[in-house]
């Protein structure tokens, strides 16, 4: 710990004790090289603005530093009328940003008031209970509570590399080590390297090439790092049960006999290329009506060509009023995905769930509301809410107090041939099932490609609407060998990835890039088939 004449703050979260397991109920302090730490007058050099658009936990952490540093130099600033912590923090960046004056470094040095140092057995008594909040989905260890929400929102945060962008481990870290693996997409930090693995760990990773991570090495305790041995199963129980808020279960409906199943009537918001309708009539659903919601040409294109006309589009959400609904009505089933880009941490310009296209989702909860039976309607409903894993858990637990549920998370690499990991909200029966593929699914990529073309991988990582989505590796490799020679994806290749028949995408002659952002914007028609799979129970089928 620094010496009491150190003037030095750590601003830096660690985002895991993965050895709380072993001393239940302790508090782990964390010892850091002291050639690790600066002063914090070095604040300016060290603030990430990219980090602390992106993560709630670095706001946080430079909040709590820029309060320690506040109360040290006797540094008041105006009262806050807003609870926002951005609000609250933006007096005390630009202090810290003006070399906190009046006072600069001299007000930072710490009071030497022997009394006002603790031990670690009195810290100790003052923390009896445990700092557990749940487990580590992949290691052996915990989380504490703050943590959790920062592994919920990053876990599947990826770069343009398709690399993820923090580490597996902490979910942070300022210099990570790419797995060599060409099917691997983690990365880890060089302190959880040096700290959990053993000191120099790092460095002997870096004179490995090509080095595969501790999730690629064969399963065994690395320092004090150990893969749990479920891990796949671990990490789809720690989206499934993270119950931020209570909720009433949902209703259950009675099966409806055979004979009294009729056609399906669904509303389909944000409808993209039409996956809802191509899944319910591949099960064999009888569809009485299908009205589609959807601002793109290109994909209504898609939805009329490919469903010949059968498919009823109405246009931009906003349009639609309650008596719409009343008109087109009553429905059956009600979807959609609003658009995600205003909700992934991804994006750095963000604007969140009540800004930009975010505020689209509240057009899916306006027109639910709507679609829902009315009291003494004794009839079975069902909808269901899509949206990107990678949001704050600020807007995800938003968004589940409004439709009044938890969701669930789905990844598609459990039936297809590339990650594509999603959040579910809805009442769709066993939603929470586990996730199996069937015999129809092209689970490795060579099971997607055209004849005479070999793949280097066996799964590829999430393809977005950007081209470079499709590289793989950390030196950006094509998936593909033809020839010789390496090679991009064919848009063929891409649907059947996606589970789309061939050549769905091409209509009104699209060119690639075209077809590639209809398919990045769409849902894994597998995963979809899994979740509407049980309305069979319900509605009528050929």
């Amino acid at each position: 710990s620094p010496s009491p004449n150190s003037h030095v703050l750590n601003f830096k979260h660690s985002c895991l004790e993965p050895w709380l397991h072993s001393y239940p109920g302790v508090m782990c302090i964390l010892q850091v090289s002291a050639d690790k730490l600066d002063s914090i007058t070095a604040f300016p050099k060290f603030f990430n603005q990219s980090s602390y658009t992106k993560l709630a936990s670095y706001r946080r952490a430079i909040f709590q530093a820029l309060e320690v540093a506040s109360i040290r130099a006797e540094k008041t600033f105006p009262p806050c009328e807003s609870d926002s912590l951005e609000e609250q923090i933006k007096p005390m960046l630009d202090w810290a940003h003006n070399g906190f004056l009046p006072k600069g470094q001299e007000g930072l040095k710490p009071r030497e008031n022997a009394g006002e140092h603790m031990s670690y057995d009195s810290l100790l008594e003052l923390t009896p209970d445990p700092l557990v909040a749940t487990f580590h989905p992949l290691f052996e260890g915990g989380l504490c509570l703050t943590c959790k929400d920062v592994y919920l929102e990053i876990s599947y945060m990826y770069d343009d590399d398709g690399y993820q962008s923090y580490c597996t481990v902490c979910c942070g870290g300022r210099e990570v080590l790419l797995c060599g693996n060409a099917n691997c997409c983690r990365c880890f930090c060089v302190d959880c390297l040096d700290i959990l693995v053993g000191a120099g760990a790092a460095n002997s990773a870096r004179d490995l090439d090509p080095w595969r991570c501790y999730m690629c090495q064969p399963l065994q305790q690395y320092g004090v790092l150990k893969k749990r041995h479920d891990w796949s199963l671990k990490l789809q129980e720690f989206f499934v049960n993270d119950n931020g808020q209570e909720f009433e279960s949902p209703k259950i409906y009675p099966a409806v006999p055979a004979e009294q199943r009729r056609p399906i009537r669904v509303l389909s918001l944000f409808d993209g290329i039409a996956t809802g309708y191509l899944v319910l009539r591949d099960l064999g659903f009888k569809v009485d009506v299908y009205i589609a919601s959807e601002v793109c040409e290109d994909s209504i294109s898609v939805g009329v060509v490919r469903h010949e006309g059968k498919i009823q589009y109405v246009h931009d959400v906003r349009n639609i009023t309650r008596k719409n609904i009343a008109e087109w009505g009553p429905f059956d089933l009600v979807i959609g995905g609003s658009p995600c880009n205003d909700l992934s941490i991804v994006n750095p310009a963000r604007k969140g769930l009540y800004e930009g296209t975010g505020r689209l989702f509240f057009e899916f909860y306006r027109l639910l509301s709507e679609a829902k039976p009315k009291e003494g309607e004794d009839r079975p409903f069902f909808w269901m809410f899509e949206n990107v894993v990678a949001m704050s858990v600020n807007d995800k637990r938003d968004i589940s107090r409004f439709l009044e549920c938890n969701p669930v998370m789905i990844d598609a690499i459990e039936v297809s041939a590339a990650h594509r990991a999603r959040y579910f909200w809805g009442n769709l029966p066993g939603m929470k099932r586990p996730l199996c593929a069937s015999g129809m699914d092209k689970l490795e990529l060579q099971d997607c490609l055209e004849h005479g073309r070999v793949a280097k991988f066996g799964k590829v990582r999430t393809i977005t609407t950007r081209s470079n989505s499709i590289k793989q590796g950390k030196d950006q490799h094509f998936p593909v060998m033809m020839n010789g020679k390496e090679d991009i994806l064919w848009c063929t290749e891409l649907e059947r990835i996606f589970g789309f028949p061939v050549h769905y995408t091409d209509v009104s002659n699209m060119g690639r890039g075209a077809r590639q952002k209809l398919l990045g914007r769409s849902w894994s028609v597998p995963v979809i088939r899994h979740l509407f799979a049980p309305l069979k129970d319900y509605f009528a089928c050929e």
